[in-house]
């Protein structure tokens, strides 16, 4: 189209007179791809971006706006091999699959690599090698983690090259990584930025605020590191919130101490409480509320950014309902 930077494949504006149309349907016309079959296959390859997002298959009914630039990246590295969205396998809830990478949602209770304490304890990098080996590939390599009671996204690599540039974005603090966590009470602000300095306490494996009034704060000083992360306010309850909190940092228990620190402790936390703290007998569950919801980060081999997310699990929607 004239005025637009050349780039691989196909580039189009969506018209206003298209807008609200589907994705897959409004490709489809005769003027650009010439069938829903095409359409849907170069979905599901990977090679159809909308604003420079890949679409998913997940994202094929997905509603075109007036002004969004569509483009199908035909002869794009990698798209010959079928990508393998949100399905469950093995014993995974799959989110994406391709031949550098997957993202399960991981479910609550189960650890994402195992403890070198407790080397016989069930992991999702156990249920990942499985799923991995009956399909004779390579085993996965770890990426990030989240903790044990935590659910939602994690992201494993299925080559070296891929886990290296993966582990680059996280340690840049590249990714988006978006939670969804229920706490006890309402923020004053609806939305805001929790910033503290914590220290690792490799005893008790635990996050703890650092006290420049300590008498190890000399000692301590040096591994003193700033925690950062923005929440915004999703929904309010009689006695509690559903905040959105996005990491800036990425801390181990970081927004559960911080939830902790700034008076809202996660609903079901039972490490990260403030003294003397009695929870609301109509606030129970059994791990803390924190969901990993939407992860994005630039595909390690394609270029491009990819965006994933996962629903909330079933004890999280019923603690909502409850609510």
């Amino acid at each position: 189209m004239p005025g637009m930077k050349s780039k691989p494949g196909q580039q189009w504006v969506v018209e206003a007179t298209a807008a609200g149309q589907r994705l897959d349907k409004w490709l489809a016309a005769a003027e650009r791809l010439g069938s829903r079959s095409k359409a849907l296959t170069a979905i599901e390859r990977g090679r159809v971006f909308l604003n420079d997002i890949e679409q998913s298959s997940n994202e094929s009914a997905a509603k075109v706006n007036s002004g969004d630039r569509v483009r199908v990246w035909h002869d794009r590295p990698g798209s010959a091999t079928k990508r393998y969205f949100e399905r469950r396998d093995s014993g995974l809830h799959i989110i994406y699959e391709d031949e550098a990478l997957l993202v399960i949602n991981k479910p609550p209770g189960l650890l994402t690599v195992p403890l070198a304490a407790q080397p016989d304890q069930p992991s999702l990098l156990d249920r990942v090698a499985l799923h991995l080996r009956s399909a004779r590939r390579t085993k996965p390599l770890v990426v990030h983690r989240i903790d044990r009671d935590t659910s939602g996204l994690v992201v494993f690599a299925k080559i070296p090259a891929a886990m290296l540039k993966l582990k680059d974005q996280f340690e840049k603090r590249q990714p988006e990584r978006v939670y969804l966590a229920f706490v006890h009470g309402i923020p004053s602000e609806e939305k805001g930025t929790w910033s503290d300095l914590l220290v690792w306490d490799n005893e008790k494996l635990i996050q703890r605020p650092f006290d420049e009034t300590a008498p190890e704060a000399k000692r301590l000083s040096q591994a003193a590191q700033n925690a950062i992360c923005h929440y915004r306010l999703i929904a309010r309850f009689a006695a509690a919130a559903l905040l959105e909190i996005r990491l800036v940092t990425g801390k181990r228990n970081q927004i559960r101490i911080q939830a902790s620190l700034h008076g809202h402790p996660l609903i079901g936390e039972k490490v990260y409480r403030p003294e003397n703290f009695k929870e609301n007998p109509n606030l129970t569950l059994g791990r803390q509320a924190l969901h990993s919801f939407r992860l994005s980060f630039i595909h390690p081999t394609t270029g491009q950014r990819v965006k994933f997310e996962a629903p909330l699990p079933a004890d999280l929607e019923g603690l909502r309902a409850r609510l």
